[in-house]
């Protein structure tokens, strides 16, 4: 007798090209073959268009999401103005304002395909409004998303005043992980004792730790192998992530390649933010200008796990984007020069599979039988065509359902007479 499925996929194309059909039942991925047999309540035909385990956006900050031009506008384009701008926008904060604009950015996200997303909180501030906002809707959008919650100190954990104390209070009220901003303290001995009191904290909490880390074009800062020392003499190895480190564009080769022996060694994660990198570092330069980002390339090559995030949406530090991954991989891809033939798929690792690997969801995310059935058909054939196209997530599936359904452009062009659909394909 036939299996009968809630939700049955066919003709879904993998990263590898096979194509097969994926029988759902519940919230869970019950079969994935060719020609599966069954019947389901809903049958979606991916007609061999890619279909992949869902984005994961590592890194942005959805308290911030939507307040561009609130406080002002940053007109300098700098990391430092938005941090004074965002000072501003802070004290009106309300929980329906955080929650508003959070939830909106959701679903901005959710719908171009990206169902996962780590989030960071800035918690210098006594009230905690914007983190308790976040703690109610990371229930209330569970349906749309996985969200973790980052305790991150915008204004340091030691040149804020009461900074470890709110550190601490946003663990109790349940952040998932422990946050920090060393580069931004006051003096290098004061960054250097706020990641002591960030490894203190995750493990009287047990958490893993995300650390905003060397986000500067000084190539002095060198916060990463505090970072690292740290992680290794704590047995935290794979559990730490270091966000951004741009600074490491710019050390030179030789400490570098000794740095990343001890990165592989605490098997740490490194996060880039292709879209607020480029564009807010390098504002000190006169030519020739450096692109600010770090080593992407260089680190997996290394055997380092890297991921990309999208970082900001509409906020002071970048007022542009829509919460699509797929604009960030497209930067990365460009930035770091991975357009060889067999690099574009690692490209496409940095917003999944290596992404999954810094949250920590590895066991239930992927397209297998018993895996959580979170998955997006993109309208194109592969993932190379996908990211070239900036194609749109036809279909989002969380947990079973369908989350998002979008509608596939037709794009006519009329010559000579004839009407000709252009589906921008190679053929």
């Amino acid at each position: 007798m036939p299996a009968s499925y809630d939700l049955l996929i066919r003709r879904a194309r993998l990263r590898s090209g096979d194509i097969v059909d994926i029988g759902i039942q519940g919230e869970t991925i019950a079969a994935l073959q060719a020609d599966l047999a069954g019947e389901a309540s809903r049958v979606i035909e991916a007609a061999g268009r890619l279909t992949s385990p869902p984005l994961i956006e590592p890194h942005c900050h959805l308290d911030a999401i939507l307040t561009e031009g609130d406080a002002g506008h940053n007109e300098s384009g700098t990391l430092l103005e938005g941090i004074a701008r965002w000072a501003v926008r802070k004290q009106s904060l309300t929980p329906e304002d955080v929650r508003r604009r959070a939830t909106e950015g959701i679903k901005w996200y959710a719908s171009q395909g990206a169902l996962y997303i780590r989030s960071h909180v800035d918690i210098c501030d006594p009230k905690l409004t914007a983190l308790k906002a976040l703690l109610e809707v990371k229930e209330a959008c569970r349906d749309l998303v996985d969200l973790q919650l980052v305790a991150f100190p915008q204004e340091g954990i030691l040149s804020y005043a009461q900074g470890e104390a709110l550190m601490e209070e946003a663990l109790r009220l349940g952040c998932d992980v422990v946050g920090a901003i060393p580069h931004y303290e006051i003096t290098r001995e004061m960054g250097v004792e706020s990641l002591h009191i960030a490894f203190r904290l995750a493990e009287k909490y047990d958490r893993p730790i995300d650390a905003h880390c060397d986000e500067t074009d000084d190539e002095q800062s060198r916060f990463v192998e505090v970072l690292t020392a740290n992680t290794i003499r704590h047995d935290m190895q794979g559990r730490v992530t270091a966000s951004h480190t741009t600074a490491m564009h710019s050390y030179n080769n030789a400490y570098t390649f000794k740095l990343f022996g001890w990165l592989k060694r605490a098997q740490m994660h490194i996060i880039a933010n292709p879209p607020d990198n480029i564009i807010l570092q390098g504002r000190f330069d006169t030519y020739p200008k450096r692109r600010g980002m770090t080593r992407i390339k260089e680190l997996l090559e290394a055997g380092i796990n890297v991921a990309v995030g999208h970082d900001s949406v509409m906020d002071p530090w970048y007022p542009f984007g829509t919460g699509n991954m797929l604009h960030a991989a497209f930067l990365a891809m460009h930035i770091a020069q991975m357009s060889g033939y067999s690099e574009v798929p690692r490209v496409w690792d940095l917003v999944t599979e290596n992404a999954a690997r810094v949250l920590g969801v590895e066991e239930r995310y992927g397209l297998a039988p018993g895996k959580q059935a979170d998955l997006v058909i993109f309208d194109a054939p592969s993932e190379r065509d996908a990211l070239r196209m900036m194609a749109p997530a036809l279909y989002c599936i969380k947990r079973g359902r369908v989350i998002s359904e979008t509608t596939s452009p037709r794009v006519q062009v009329f010559h000579e007479g004839k009407s000709e659909e252009i589906r921008f394909v190679k053929q």
